[in-house]
């Protein structure tokens, strides 16, 4: 029986073709349709002073910048891909201290290139939130990335019960493997916790041309993570987009058995 999951997003305390694309722009905790306004600039900042250079990709085929004149919305980026772009009203909290990664690379297995734009959305202590946002480089419609949220709900289950001498059992299942461990003390021994915590860290990167995905589990409210929950994407042609194919489950230093 899947029991539900406990997931916090605790970002708003501190100040996150192969595959056809079918939303973009996006608050948490859910991705939207893609804004209409579509605009023509200069490639180059100097040009149009209104743009604000914010980084590249490798060969300089895409460009991200933030559009400073832009007034219909909480935040607007342009992105431009080989010499054409387009605004796109993302989540954006300012800036976090981490500039954003841009990549061109091919994601879907279909011999093109896809523009891959990762935001940081959030940080604070115990807290480091980004988003991923994967663009068609022919139309500028965006890829879906299944959600953390919907990873946690549909594919795994966890169980945390405190020890006599002081210490936590956790027990997990991710997409239908089980992992067990003792953490070695209980940092909230007054909080009832009977399942992991999700959302306090939410770290998305590109390798051998995959999306990976960092989601720590944790317990308590500060919140003491206690195990890595490493998430591998794929492709999927019939969902036409990115959904979850491997979760790697570790332990977190302090842990014991």
């Amino acid at each position: 029986m899947k029991k539900e999951i406990a997931v916090w997003l605790l970002m708003g305390a501190f100040l996150v073709a192969g595959c056809e694309a079918d939303s973009t722009g996006s608050n948490p905790p859910e991705q939207s349709e893609p804004p209409s306004r579509q605009v023509t600039i200069e490639p180059k900042q100097e040009m149009n002073q209104t743009l604000h250079w914010l980084g590249s990709s490798e060969g300089g085929q895409v460009k991200l910048y933030d559009n400073r004149e832009a007034k219909d919305s909480h935040h607007i980026f342009t992105l431009e891909i080989n010499g054409n772009t387009k605004d796109f009203d993302w989540y954006y909290l300012g800036d976090m201290g981490t500039d954003p990664q841009v990549h061109y690379t091919d994601l879907t297995g279909d011999g093109k290139e896809e523009a891959v734009v990762i935001i940081q959305t959030g940080r604070g202590t115990g807290l480091n939130n980004y988003d991923i946002h994967v663009v068609n480089a022919d139309d500028f419609s965006e890829i879906k990335v299944q959600r953390y949220e919907e990873i946690v709900a549909d594919h795994i289950e966890s169980h945390v019960a405190k020890n006599g001498d002081g210490t936590l059992a956790i027990a997990v299942e991710a997409l239908g493997q089980a992992y067990n461990f003792d953490y070695d003390f209980d940092p909230a021994p007054d909080y009832d916790q009977d399942e992991l915590g999700f959302g306090g860290v939410t770290i998305y990167r590109l390798e051998n041309q995959k999306i990976k995905l960092n989601l720590p589990g944790s317990v308590g409210i500060s919140p003491t993570y206690v195990c890595d929950f490493n998430v591998t994407y794929a492709c999927d042609k019939a969902k036409n987009e990115f959904i979850v194919d491997q979760i790697e489950v570790e332990p977190i230093e302090n842990t014991k058995g």
